[in-house]
C-alpha cells in the first residue's frame, strides 16, 4: 500500500520502518523542512533515534499535500497536543473514505477528547483506527518483539490494518473498544509520572508495585465509566502499557516524574527530558474526565497537584498514604 506517516518523531519514524518492513510505499512527514533535508542527506534521524540507519526506500517530505493526497492510509503519529491543527492542514487534502490511523496518545484539554474523537470532530467521510500497546520505539526500530493492538469501530478497516503492520517482530492484535485502549493509553501516562516521582524520590518496588496496581484500578475505573470493556484495560493497552511506561528507561513520562522527584519543577524536568511528555498534557483533562464521570482519581489527583499547584512529590504520597481506611476490593464479602 501507498502509506503517509504524519509526524516524524521517533514513534512515527519506528513505525515507519515497520511498514517499509512489510513492503510497502511508505513516506514520513515533518513540519521542519530542516529535518527532512537532514533524513535525505543521512537517513539518520539523529534528534529522536540517533545511530538508527532508516530504509533506503524510506521516502521524506515537508509538503503537507503531497503525503496526504498521495497515500491510502495516513498515520498520524504528531503530539497529541497537535493533533487537531494538523488534521486542520490535512483536510483540504482529504478523499472520501481515506484511511486515519491515530498512533498518538492523549486527551484534549479543552474538549476532553480522545484522538479518534478529534479525527472525528475535524474530518468527515474518512475511516478510523487506533494504535496503541506497550511499544517504545527504540526497540521497535531496532526489530525486538513488540505487542500491540489496533482499534476500531469499522471491523474491517481494523483487519486491513492488522494487515498492514504486523510482521515476525511486531505483532498486532484487533478489538472494537476504542475508547478503552484510548483512555488506557493516555490515562498510563500520568500514572508513570508518579512512578517516576517514586523513583526519583528514592522509594523502592514497593511502592513501585503499588502505583501500578492502584493505577490500573483508576484507570480501568475511568474507562468502564466511559463504556470500555474491562478485559481491554487487563491486557495491552491497559496493565501492559502500563507497566512498560512505568518500568522502562526509555519512557518519557518515567524520567520527567523521576526529575520532578529529585526537585526539578515541571518546566525543569521537561527541559531534560527533551522531548514531548504526553502525561503533562494530559493529566488535567484525565482529572476533569474522571469528575464529569463521576470516578475518584487519587493518583492523578496529586500528580496534577505536583504539575501545577507546586506540591511536592513528598506531600502527594503523605496524602495518598493517610487516605480513609477503605477495603481494597468493594464488592468482596466475608
Amino acid at each position: 500500500m501507498n502509506i503517509g506517516v504524519i509526524g516524524a518523531g521517533s514513534w512515527g519514524t519506528a513505525l515507519a520502518t515497520v511498514l517499509c518492513d512489510n513492503g510497502h510505499d511508505v513516506t514520513l512527514w515533518s513540519y521542519r523542512q530542516s529535518q527532512i533535508d537532514e533524513l535525505n542527506d543521512t537517513r539518520i534521524n539523529s534528534s529522536k533515534l540517533p545511530g538508527v540507519v532508516l530504509p533506503d526506500k524510506l521516502n521524506f517530505t515537508a509538503d503537507m499535500e503531497n503525503v496526504v493526497s498521495h497515500n491510502e492510509v495516513l498515520v498520524l503519529a504528531v503530539p497529541s497536543k497537535a493533533t487537531r491543527q494538523t488534521l486542520e492542514d490535512m483536510r483540504p487534502y482529504i478523499k472520501k473514505n481515506q484511511g486515519i490511523v491515530s498512533v498518538s496518545k492523549g486527551i484534549e484539554r479543552d474538549t476532553l477528547f480522545t484522538q479518534s474523537e478529534i479525527i472525528e470532530d475535524v474530518m468527515s467521510d474518512v475511516k478510523v483506527g487506533v494504535l496503541s500497546g506497550p511499544s517504545h520505539a527504540e526497540e521497535v526500530v531496532n526489530r525486538m518483539p513488540t505487542l500491540v493492538v489496533c482499534g476500531s469501530h469499522d471491523k474491517d478497516f481494523a483487519l486491513m490494518l492488522q494487515e498492514v503492520f504486523m510482521n515476525e517482530n511486531f505483532r498486532v492484535y484487533t478489538s472494537p473498544d476504542v475508547v478503552g485502549i484510548e483512555i488506557g493509553g493516555a490515562s498510563k501516562n500520568v500514572i508513570a509520572l508518579a512512578a517516576g516521582m517514586s523513583d526519583g524520590i528514592g522509594f523502592g518496588d514497593n511502592a513501585k508495585a503499588a502505583l501500578i496496581t492502584r493505577g490500573i484500578k483508576e484507570i480501568t475505573d475511568l474507562a468502564l465509566a466511559m463504556g470500555a470493556n474491562r478485559r481491554t484495560l487487563n491486557g495491552l493497552t491497559g496493565i501492559g502499557d502500563l507497566i512498560v511506561t512505568c518500568q522502562s528507561l526509555h519512557s518519557r513520562n518515567r524520567m520527567a516524574g523521576f526529575y520532578m522527584g529529585q526537585g526539578c519543577t515541571r518546566e525543569e524536568a521537561m527541559d531534560k527530558v527533551n522531548m514531548v511528555v504526553e502525561g503533562v498534557y494530559s493529566a488535567e483533562a484525565v482529572l476533569k474526565l474522571g469528575a464529569k464521570y463521576n470516578v475518584e482519581l487519587p493518583i492523578i489527583e496529586q500528580v496534577n497537584k505536583a504539575l501545577f499547584e507546586g506540591a511536592t512529590v513528598r506531600s502527594m504520597v503523605q496524602s495518598l498514604m493517610t487516605r480513609d481506611k477503605k477495603a481494597e476490593v468493594i464488592s468482596s464479602e466475608w
